[in-house]
């Protein structure tokens, strides 16, 4: 089948998914089930790509139980945390005060938006799968091992979070426990890297510059659009001066040693730097993995 035909069935399926995913939000009066979805949706895409695909058994097997692995273990984390009982995301509840009358659109839109963005961040998943390579190469095996270290990394700190958050002892004060002592964010930073893992398995692939679309993609998301904003502007309204001291402290993104000596944090210097660097690094990598083997092959 073709990359498109391909394509347009994945956004079929997410758009099916995400339509019975609203009936049932819209009785819960929850939005939160959106994100549910979007991750679901990308590793259905995996499967139905996988199960399409003639390409080696050994690839569709390892790129798709990357990408199912990621898809099962996120949309269970936040159905479980985020959803089942737990108020609806703050984020939603700011939209849905923010339309007002409006959401009655609104909220259905939201949901239906979410299968483009399905079938997007399948993309280069789709991609990886179609290397036509027979044989194992280190690309891949280094791409099995970002991705699989990725995900555990990312289970890792949402464990470390949900345990702090439990005892009710730390109710007002912040995480700073395991990875939590090293970034502000880790769960971001290692969702960030997971989407590395197919750049790197789909190397030699037709068209595998597309593949930088997954980490630049989740990179400007979690900046720009969700994620890093709002997790930050929440701690602030919540945590106070013992979140200021960890900003002064602590690691944006990556994963880095605290600083000895706290200082007063530089409002949005920190975030834009990270951002520099990271989109350093994804030239960096399209210069590596797509323009040097599209001129050695011309």
């Amino acid at each position: 089948m073709t990359i498109l035909s391909l394509l347009l069935l994945s956004l079929v399926l997410a758009g099916v998914l995400m339509g019975a995913l609203l009936v049932v939000g819209l009785r819960r009066r929850d939005m939160g089930l959106v994100d549910v979805g979007w991750a679901a949706g990308v590793g259905l895409s995996a499967i139905l790509y996988a199960a399409l695909l003639d390409t080696a058994p050994w690839r569709r097997w390892a790129v798709a139980g990357v990408a199912v692995l990621w898809s099962a273990r996120l949309a269970a984390h936040i159905l479980r945390h985020r959803v089942l009982g737990a108020p609806e995301d703050a984020r939603y509840r700011a939209l849905r005060e923010r339309w007002g009358a409006r959401a009655k659109v609104y909220v259905p839109l939201l949901y239906l938006g979410e299968a483009p963005l399905v079938t997007l961040f399948s993309l280069p998943i789709l991609v990886a799968l179609r290397q036509p390579a027979p044989d194992v190469s280190g690309w891949a095996l280094a791409g099995l091992v970002v991705g699989v270290a990725a995900i555990a990394g990312e289970a890792l700190a949402d464990a470390q979070l949900a345990r702090f958050r439990a005892d009710p002892q730390h109710r007002g004060r912040t995480c700073r426990a395991g990875l939590w002592r090293l970034s502000r964010h880790p769960n971001y930073f290692f969702e960030w890297l997971h989407w590395w893992a197919y750049v790197l398995l789909a190397v030699g692939a037709p068209h595998a510059w597309v593949t930088l679309l997954g980490p630049a993609l989740m990179l400007a998301f979690l900046f720009k659009v969700t994620g890093i904003p709002h997790a930050e502007r929440q701690a602030l309204a919540s945590r106070g001066d013992d979140y200021r001291r960890y900003q002064a402290t602590t690691s944006i993104f990556f994963p880095w040693f605290p600083k000895d000596v706290a200082a007063r944090p530089r409002k949005g210097a920190e975030g834009a730097n990270g951002a520099l660097l990271l989109s350093l690094v994804c030239l960096f990598a399209a210069n590596r993995f797509a323009i040097v083997p599209l001129v050695a092959t011309s």
